[in-house]
């Protein structure tokens, strides 16, 4: 499923490649005891998806913690990755900024250290107009000749991307994919009709999946994949597969699950989903903090009911014990 993409002139007419198809995991990155990264961890993380049917990896992102790592560590664990992975699943390294003068080092950087692709979020905080994210992207593409995802996120960043400058940026030769994760599908519709084959779209929202397949998302860059890859993977395909029936079902099967792994800032809830599956992520650097005992409690029991807590576990003041059988949700699916 690993497809490379390959640098086009401005002239081609033929469409642009997919970096991939269905669910990329938006992956966490693991910490100590004293917050330093887990490299024995990744690697395990890694090894679990790859063999449970995850298309992508997003290292270094938002749920990977990319605003508390610094640059040495952000490059390091690209690199990790890279090595591990060696071609098998595609890696996309976060390389976003509200400083387009460090996201091109950073996309440098990890152009360098084996990146497949790049994905860059829209600047957050001191924001921009559209002409200033068009030139900021256009900056972020041409540092490098690495396939560029697109990554807009108006609740995080407080800046949205309109459908006319996707547009605009999609003619950029190397600008391949957007991550949409506004929630607003009119305008979805929109950037997909305008962009057509110029520019892949991918769902930014777990909950969203289903309805983005339906207007043409080819997949989605998924927090729920970290906890469920099979399952995510399996949303997606089943869609590509014809089966619409079967992947609106498995959407529904994982409601609950998705809405308690957003009770928190992402990514404390996710990192202690995977706490309680027997990983050993760690807890997110500050400013983000351990989710509040009533929240705790309610995922833990959410988890349960999937069958995917290890029992007897304790986390905090929770114990998590098996639910009997009768309760576990579909596994299977």
């Amino acid at each position: 499923r690993h497809q490379t993409i390959l640098n086009q002139g401005k002239d081609a007419t033929c469409m642009k490649p997919l970096k991939f198809e269905g669910s990329a995991v938006a992956l966490v990155t693991p910490m100590k005891d004293d917050f330093s990264v887990n490299y024995d961890e990744l690697d395990r993380l890694l090894d679990f998806h790859l063999e449970n049917k995850t298309d992508a990896v997003v290292a270094v992102g938002t749920t990977g913690e990319s605003a508390t790592l610094t640059d040495k560590e952000h490059i390091e664990v690209i690199a990790f990755c890279a090595k591990k992975l060696h071609g098998r699943l595609p890696l996309i390294a976060g390389a976003g900024s509200n400083n387009t003068a460090h996201a091109v080092e950073l996309s440098k950087a990890a152009a360098e250290a084996g990146a497949d692709a790049l994905l860059h979020v829209t600047p957050y905080y001191n924001k921009t107009s559209q002409t200033g994210l068009y030139l900021h992207f256009k900056a972020c593409a041409e540092a490098t000749r690495l396939p560029v995802i697109l990554y807009n996120v108006p609740t995080r960043t407080g800046m949205n991307i309109l459908p006319e400058t996707y547009l605009k940026l999609s003619r950029i030769s190397n600008i391949v994919a957007a991550k949409e994760a506004s929630g607003n599908f009119s305008q979805m519709a929109k950037i997909s009709a305008l962009c057509g084959d110029d520019l892949t779209l991918y769902s930014g929202n777990d909950d969203q999946i289903t309805s983005a397949l339906a207007i043409g998302a080819k997949g989605v860059i998924s927090v729920l994949a970290n906890i469920v890859p099979e399952a995510t993977h399996d949303i997606c395909q089943s869609y590509f597969d014809g089966d619409s029936a079967r992947s609106d079902t498995l959407q529904l099967t994982y409601l609950e699950l998705i809405e308690n792994l957003f009770r928190d800032v992402n990514p404390i809830p996710v990192k202690q989903a995977l706490n309680n599956m027997g990983f050993e992520v760690g807890k997110c650097r500050l400013p983000l903090c351990d989710m509040d005992a009533a929240a705790a409690e309610q995922l833990l029991a959410c988890m349960a009911r999937y069958g995917l807590a290890q029992p007897g576990k304790r986390i905090g003041t929770v114990t998590v014990k098996r639910a009997p059988d009768t309760l576990l949700w579909r596994k299977n699916h």
